[in-house]
């Protein structure tokens, strides 16, 4: 067992705070923003969160993929603090500021894209989609964009029509936007099969591919799916995005997953840990790709806001000096070792993915996904104090989105928690 306790849980879940919080949104916040854990947070350190009612947890949710440096990293809050006393904003095409500029180039400093490059910023990871078209659409002069089945590129009209998942995220909300196509995952065959009965090749825009699908059940594409897939784009003029949205910012052990494979996109999109959860996402690509729409194109009142771009900064430092890079490698090491022993412990437990720490369980019955299961174990570990988040086309996988900076004792009680869960709910 874990020789130490981070976990301290003094109410049951919910406790009563939490219940009276969660009871009041019922009558004031609009019912689709349901929510998944009952939980209502009131601080945030490292790899743990406290509710209101004094629990304190393990967070493997991260925030949806957002908490890489982990919650109130001092180097953030000063950061965030430092700026905000200076501005807060001006929009920067109306009245630009050094720091965005600085952020350009780091950033491009340490995409994997040759040649010269450029970078702009935006909001949310949908937003950073959406514009990756638009450049791409510039750039070639077509119209259409390709993305594979099990992808999630945002809920905004064009990005909602590229991701894949009808429930929750596109039953009922269409018509969707035009030109948009769709092709199995990992399948150079059936990739270039469309070109021939649903786009013509010369008709596409560009191709949007995540490293590691998130929602769809973090499942990592072959390399050499990866590297043909460049091979199209270069035949036919295509630009090739990388949504980094949730794979960047060593989740999986490099700076950007795309590096794995050794192939260099032409666009590359990001958000959520670059600002360690404040609203920031952004473009980074081939100069001619980036400069290709016209003056005032893209852009936005609050895009590349200068307290997130200070967030971002510090981010990048903390992923320097603290080796981020190298302990996603060490977590996801120590995950993936206790996943593959449930592996062989629960018949349940059909499969284990994912790249660095980005690492998920799949659970099946009968050789069919089982999201039940899924459910069962995270409700579990939530009563027992980690927060868990599940994923998959089909909602059975468990997924792991913790802050690097976990402590190695966090990390171990975590796993325990986790197992006694599985325990539960499969035996």
């Amino acid at each position: 067992m874990a020789t130490t306790r981070t976990i301290e849980l003094k109410t049951d879940i919910p406790g009563p705070r939490s219940a009276e919080i969660l009871a009041r949104k019922e009558r004031v916040v609009a019912e689709p923003l349901s929510i998944y854990l009952p939980l209502v947070i009131a601080e945030g350190r490292g790899a743990t969160l406290t509710d209101v009612d004094g629990n304190t947890f393990v967070d493997f949710a991260g925030g949806v993929g957002c908490m890489n440096v982990g919650h109130s990293h001092p180097r953030v809050v000063e950061a965030v603090r430092d700026q905000a006393e200076r501005f807060t904003h001006t929009d920067f095409t109306v009245l630009p500021y050094e720091n965005y500029v600085g952020l350009a180039e780091r950033l491009l400093a340490l995409a994997p894209i040759s040649g010269e490059t450029r970078a702009a910023f935006f909001n949310s990871g949908a937003e950073a989609i959406e514009n990756s078209i638009k450049f791409a659409r510039a750039y070639t002069r077509r119209p259409a964009a390709i993305a594979f089945e099990g992808a999630f590129h945002g809920r905004t009209l064009l990005a909602l029509s590229l991701t894949s998942k009808t429930h929750p995220y596109k039953a009922g909300l269409g018509p969707f936007a035009p030109e948009t196509y769709r092709v199995p995952f990992a399948d150079l065959d059936a990739l270039e099969y469309a070109f021939k009965t649903r786009v013509a090749a010369e008709d596409v825009a560009a191709i949007v591919i995540e490293p590691v699908q998130g929602e769809g059940g973090f499942i990592v594409p072959p390399v050499e799916f990866v590297r043909g897939l460049r091979r199209l784009c270069d035949e036919h003029g295509i630009v090739l995005v990388a949504d980094e949205v949730q794979t960047g910012f060593s989740r999986t052990g490099r700076t950007f997953a795309i590096e794995h494979f050794g192939v260099e996109p032409d666009l590359l999109t990001i958000a959520k840990s670059v600002a360690a959860g404040l609203p920031l996402s952004g473009v980074l690509g081939r100069a001619e790709i980036m400069d290709a729409p016209g003056d005032g194109a893209v852009g936005g009142t609050y895009v590349g806001n200068p307290v997130a771009i200070a967030a971002a900064h510090a981010v990048l430092d903390v992923i320097e000096e603290e080796g981020l890079n190298e302990r996603a490698e060490a977590v996801g090491e120590t995950i993936r070792s206790r996943m593959e022993s449930w592996r062989e412990r629960f018949d349940a437990v059909a499969e284990v993915r994912g790249l660095g720490a980005m690492l998920a369980i799949a659970l099946e019955r009968d050789g069919k996904p089982a999201a039940d299961l899924a459910t069962a174990v995270t409700e579990g570990a939530a009563r027992r104090g980690l927060l868990l988040l599940k994923a998959g086309i089909d909602g059975n996988c468990i997924r792991v989105l913790v802050p690097l900076v976990i402590t190695d004792a966090e990390l171990d009680e975590a796993l325990e928690v986790w197992e006694e869960a599985l325990t539960e709910a499969l035996t």
